[in-house]
Order: structure tokens, then C-alpha cells, then sequence
């Protein structure tokens, strides 16, 4: 592929650069908060976390604002600052039982250990719009915050509780939890050969673009495939890292993150070493992101059925067109490039059609 330089280019990227600065200043008032961001656009802000794969709120609040609020861009921010940090250290495998819960429901049963909690979450709503919300006066978000503490002056504090499939598990009605590996696969630093291993597949959907992972699990449960799933247990909450202390090596708990995780079950299959039983798909990601997580899992489940069956039958199957089609910055990038000059190529493409129209004896037009 050939490109051109455009001469004048510096100075015209310069005033470019200044005409998006004037769209954020355009509408006048304050200068966004980063804390405004993290909490008043909180799933933007968890989405942009997510795929851009990097647990800072107060940077993903800085990419979302330098942005303008568009979640790629600001995700692609994310990576490239990622890209340039050392790694210090790695983690052990998080228990995510160990989840601080802000919401925990489950759509197979009723009743459950530790019971529903829906949280913060707009699923019930009438999609209406709340008119007043154009012309909140001052005061407002300190006025809803004092009201819910005083009404709640005993609350109890978010709490974690016991997943709801291993009462299934300990009917041998769903597979036993795989064996973990020694050493998951790293797809900042390993390149993909496929077939990937399971923990290499949930890495790249956790940072993929949640409108692509939407779009493959839809078109499975359209019948693009055969995954018809129930959610076992969604939840969100924080969830406890921990490091290795530099001196005793002993595991200290460093801070904690927000996630969202999300186990369907799916239809039972026969197995060859065993009686029936439902089949499950995961999917884990950072930030607040509960359709993300619940198409992961349906993609999960798909793949890991159609490497049981032999080999996919859909696209939504196929670890090679999954894996290598929903990471957002991938597919940005390459339909950014389009914008770029393309003369050279553009300029043969019309030459060899003008002779293709001459050799076939078709008038040429001034």
C-alpha cells in the first residue's frame, strides 16, 4: 500500500488539533471533573476501563474527557499509556468469590444463598425521559446523596456470598471447575496461534469492544447457533487484588477493582464419561459492564461447544473469526486508515479503469 506526503500537513495536524480542542470549550461552563466522569457517567466509564484494559479510574476519567466521550478513543488512550508502564509484579488467581457485592442476581433461580440484591441498575426502568434532569440546579447530588444515607442510617455494607452454581456442581449437574493452569496466557506479550487456550480467549474478550462481543452473541442466540442461555449468576462488585509482599513473599491485599462476572448455563449435553449435564459459559471484565459479561459467556459457551463437535458451523463458533474480529482498537485502527491518503493506490485504480473503458471502446468525458 502506497501513501503521499502532504505537503502543509504539520501545520494543518496543529490547527486540526486546535479545532478539537474548541469542540470541548464550544459549549462553555466548567471544565469536567474527572470525579463527575468516573461517577455520573459511570457505565461509559466502566465500558471505556474494560476494553481499554487498564484499572485507574482517574485515568480512564482523563481518556474519557480527552476523548470528548468517545469510548475507543478514549480505550486506545488507555493502551498506549499501559504499553509504556514496566510490569513490577503479577498476581496469583483471584478467588472471585471473594467479591465485595453491589449487585448479585440470578435469573435461574429464585431464591438463593445470600439472596437477589439488584443494586444499581436501570433493567426495571420505563425508558422515559426525566426531563428535569436538563436543568438540575446546584446542590442537587449532595441533596439525593444525604436523602439515601438518612433514610439508611443503618446500612449494611456490601457483602460477598457463596457462587450460585456450585450447588450445581456439587449435584454433578454442571462440569466441575477446570483445573487452573500454571501460568495464564499473556496477550500483551504472547501472539495469537490458534487454537489459543481458553484463558487466552476470555483475555481477549474481556478488553474487546462490547458492541462486537454484543453483536457475535446475538446473532448466536437469533440461531447463528445453538446457545439458548439462562444466567446462572451475575455479578458486580470489588474485587480484592492481592501482591506478593516484597520481603516475606506472603500474598498482601493491595487495593481492589470493579468487576463484573457473569456464568450462564446452557443446554444439557451427553457425555462420554458421564451422565448428562448442563454445559456453562464465563465471562469476566473490568468495570460495570453486564452485557459485556453475559456476551462473553455465551461466546464462550459457543466456542468451547463447537471444538467439542469437531469444528464451528457459524461464525459466532469460530475462535479465528471471534478472537480476531471484537477487539475494538484493531478494527478502529484499520477503518481509520481509510481516512489516510490513498492517491497513489486510488490513482492506478483509475488509470487501469480508464484503460479497461477505452479498450472497450467507451467515449472518454472532459
Amino acid at each position: 500500500m502506497s501513501y503521499v506526503a502532504v505537503k502543509g500537513g504539520a501545520e494543518a495536524i496543529a490547527e486540526a488539533a486546535r479545532a478539537l480542542e474548541l469542540l470541548r470549550a464550544a459549549g462553555g461552563g466548567p471544565p469536567l471533573d474527572p470525579k463527575q466522569i468516573e461517577h455520573q457517567l459511570h457505565f461509559l466509564h466502566g465500558r471505556v476501563m474494560s476494553e481499554g484494559g487498564l484499572a485507574d479510574p482517574r485515568l480512564v476519567s482523563l481518556a474519557v474527557k480527552q476523548a470528548l466521550g468517545d469510548p475507543l478513543e478514549a480505550a486506545l488512550y488507555l493502551r498506549a499509556y499501559r504499553s509504556t508502564r514496566p510490569r513490577l509484579g503479577e498476581t496469583a488467581p483471584l478467588d472471585t468469590e471473594r467479591i465485595r457485592l453491589v449487585r448479585r442476581i440470578s435469573a435461574a433461580f429464585k431464591d438463593v444463598p445470600g439472596g437477589q440484591m439488584l443494586g444499581a441498575t436501570p433493567d426495571y426502568l420505563h425508558r422515559l425521559f426525566r426531563f428535569e434532569l436538563l436543568d438540575e440546579e446546584d446542590g442537587a447530588l449532595e441533596r439525593i446523596l444525604a436523602g439515601w444515607l438518612a433514610e439508611r442510617p443503618n446500612a449494611v455494607p456490601a457483602s460477598t456470598a457463596p457462587k450460585i452454581l456450585d450447588r450445581l456442581r456439587a449435584e454433578g449437574l454442571v462440569p466441575p471447575l477446570e483445573p487452573r493452569a500454571e501460568r495464564a496466557f499473556d496477550i500483551t506479550r504472547e501472539p495469537l496461534v490458534f487454537p489459543v487456550p481458553r484463558s487466552a480467549a476470555l483475555a481477549i474478550m474481556a478488553r474487546g469492544e462490547t458492541g462486537g462481543l454484543l453483536a457475535l452473541a446475538y446473532s448466536n442466540m437469533r440461531g447463528y447457533g445453538d446457545i439458548h442461555p439462562t444466567v446462572g449468576e451475575l455479578r458486580v462488585g470489588y474485587l480484592p487484588v492481592e501482591l506478593p509482599h516484597p520481603l516475606t513473599g506472603e500474598p498482601i491485599e493491595v487495593g481492589e477493582v470493579l468487576v463484573t462476572e457473569c456464568e450462564i448455563v446452557a443446554m444439557f449435553a451427553a457425555e462420554d464419561d458421564g451422565p448428562p449435564r448442563f454445559t456453562v459459559g464465563y465471562g469476566a471484565c473490568l468495570g460495570h459492564n453486564e452485557v459485556k459479561a453475559i456476551a462473553m459467556a455465551v461466546l464462550d459457551r459457543a466456542m468451547s461447544a463447537a471444538a467439542a463437535a469437531g469444528g464451528p458451523k457459524n461464525p459466532s463458533e469460530d475462535p479465528d473469526f471471534v478472537l480476531l474480529h471484537v477487539d475494538g482498537i484493531e478494527s478502529q485502527g484499520f477503518c481509520i486508515h481509510y481516512k489516510m491518503p490513498h492517491y497513489v493506490t486510488f490513482q492506478s485504480d483509475l488509470d487501469r479503469l480508464r484503460a479497461a473503458r477505452s479498450k472497450a471502446g467507451v467515449e472518454l468525458r472532459t
